[in-house]
């Protein structure tokens, strides 16, 4: 279980980092793939019989983003670790309230309105059972036996209303399963006026001859990275070429559940 990051902050309160050692239960990685100078923000907690993801998508530059990110952080680890610390705690309840903790913690450290797509998840180690909410945008794809297929997106993004409730869904992992979560940067990805997009994501999973979380994420991000790469004489002869574009950050996210041994 790892996390790589690239650029530092250098302004306001920024998040702590990553600090979660590998499970025998679950591969679990993500990858930033950019200059940071977006919102893109990616945390996990080991919290002995689960482990609690988030990946969010916050609007705005880095400097904007990263003290709402560090505010969300503190609240989803203290609030994760008093709802899934408790062994009766249910899977799906309990992700539903640390959902509803976290929305409500991104609007408060936002000082209002700030839109954010957001992917919360927890994944039960002994069952290999992820109840998970994505909360607008991200693009999530699933393999295991029965084929690679999209997860579906069903709620509206985190950051806009503070009375909203959001409904978990739940997937189970067998042995071999693997989860790809990808920020928009990576479905937006251009060549010219054609995007990576979803379908390309989802082939990418497919097409992936690795079991290392570690690795799916490389083969993504360099997919969309090659995908991107100006074809032979330039773009800049051609009329939509801008100048202003910034590019977004790209980040993929990667939990396989190990073939048993």
């Amino acid at each position: 279980m790892s996390s790589s990051q690239t650029g530092s902050a250098t302004h306001g309160r920024t998040p702590l980092p990553l600090e979660l050692r590998p499970h025998p239960n679950l591969d679990l990685h993500a990858h930033y793939f950019s200059s940071r100078t977006g919102g893109d923000f990616f945390d996990a907690v080991n919290l002995g019989s689960h482990i609690i993801v988030l990946l969010t998508d916050i609007a705005g530059t880095k400097e904007q983003a990263e003290p709402i990110a560090a505010a969300v952080q503190e609240v989803f680890r203290r609030e994760g670790a008093k709802l899934f610390q408790l062994r009766d705690t249910n899977l799906m309840d309990g992700t539903a309230q640390l959902v509803q903790e976290i929305n409500h913690a991104l609007m408060r450290a936002a000082h209002g309105v700030r839109f954010s797509p957001t992917f919360i998840g927890c994944y039960d180690l002994a069952l290999g059972l992820f109840a998970y909410v994505n909360a607008g945008g991200l693009t999530a794809v699933f393999h295991d036996s029965e084929g690679t297929r999209s997860l579906p997106n069903v709620a509206m993004p985190m950051g806009l209303f503070t009375h909203l409730t959001y409904e978990p869904s739940m997937q189970a992992f067998e042995p071999g399963a693997k989860l790809l979560l990808v920020t928009k940067g990576i479905v937006e990805t251009q060549r010219g006026k054609t995007h990576f997009g979803a379908e390309r994501v989802q082939s990418v999973l497919h097409s992936a001859k690795t079991d290392s979380a570690v690795e799916i994420c490389q083969f993504t991000l360099q997919a969309a990275n090659d995908f991107k790469k100006t074809p032979k004489g330039g773009l800049r002869n051609l009329q939509f070429w801008r100048e202003d574009v910034v590019e977004e950050d790209l980040t993929a996210l990667v939990m396989v559940r190990p073939l048993s041994r």
